[in-house]
């Protein structure tokens, strides 16, 4: 493997396959997915904090790991949608090397893209095998080429809190500009090549905030879901003054759900409000043929997230 280590952004080439935690990058190697010229950046320095003063924003490096994301006592107090996800991922032992920069910027889970002798949009070939395969862990919101859901449960949390993502060569972007619409099949992240994330940005935390994550996996521990979600609400006076509300394993995307949300805005949290928002949550939902059975999931979640955030028994 030919691997340099990067002392600062400039060190990067478009070429370069960006190493930091390794979780997701030493896989693809070992396959022969992945076979460019190395980059490790862990030895960047300022990358690897968690910065904020009082009740300002805070800014999470792209080196700091999700376990350090996780308890952290600012992010567990602050931003509890995001503490959730980041103390439940994958596994112990991934918590403790995946870098936020890492999961945020990972590539598909799709086993066509994986699999050494298969192509696909995003390692080189020009259609979806997937698409007329073996798709049952795949989209239930086909939005565009590619069908395989994309993997990030950070980029959920990040959405509610409507974050922002620093580069070497960009400031402030949000969040959802690091995915796009899902059109773009080649695609993962919208980086451009050799474009590094540096860091991202949560807003000054909100008074009244009620937050939940739940997901549904195949089996208990340490596995991909197969949909989750994760909602917040701003309750003030026994009303919900703003939700938001996104959902993962279900779109190429991580998705917001602007009909929950809107549905939810200057209601009551009863049971009955909650319950009539989360049927709206399958709204613009297009499922393949074999990922139908994702849709009453997908409202049950919705609902059970939203059911949490709000306090109910």
């Amino acid at each position: 493997m030919n691997l340099t280590i990067a002392r600062n952004a400039a060190d990067i080439s478009p070429e370069d396959e960006i190493l930091a935690g390794g979780t997701d990058l030493s896989e693809r190697l070992r396959s022969g997915i992945s076979k460019s010229p190395v980059v490790d950046i862990s030895w960047v320095p300022g990358l690897d904090t968690i910065t904020g003063t009082g009740a300002g924003p805070t800014t999470i490096g792209a080196l700091v790991t999700i376990d350090a994301v996780g308890s952290s006592e600012r992010v567990q107090r602050d931003y509890p949608a995001l503490a959730a996800p980041a103390q439940t991922l994958a596994t112990p032992q991934i918590r403790a090397m995946g870098t936020m920069g890492g999961v945020l910027c990972q590539r598909t889970r799709c086993w066509y893209y994986r699999h050494p002798h298969l192509r696909c949009f995003k390692n080189g070939g020009d259609s979806c095998p997937a698409r007329d395969g073996n798709n049952h862990y795949g989209v239930a919101f086909d939005l565009g080429p590619c069908t395989y859901p994309h993997p990030s449960s950070i980029a959920l949390a990040l959405l509610v809190y409507e974050a922002t993502f620093d580069t070497a060569r960009r400031r402030g972007v949000p969040i959802g500009d690091l995915y796009g619409d899902g059109s773009d099949p080649t695609r993962d992240h919208l980086l451009d090549a050799g474009e590094m994330l540096t860091a991202v940005t949560l807003p000054e935390p909100t008074a009244g905030e009620h937050s939940a994550y739940v997901r549904l996996m195949s089996r208990a521990w340490a596995d991909w879901p197969l949909v989750e979600c994760v909602g917040r609400l701003i309750i003030r006076d026994g009303t919900i003054e703003e939700a938001r509300v996104s959902v993962g394993a279900v779109a190429n995307i991580p998705l917001r759900l602007p009909e929950v949300e809107a549905r939810l805005a200057g209601k009551e949290p009863t049971p009955e409000a909650l319950a009539d928002a989360a049927q709206h949550a399958i709204d613009r939902a297009n499922p393949l043929e074999q990922t139908r059975y994702k849709l009453p999931m997908i409202t049950a979640t919705v609902l059970e997230t939203l059911e949490k955030a709000a306090g109910a028994p």
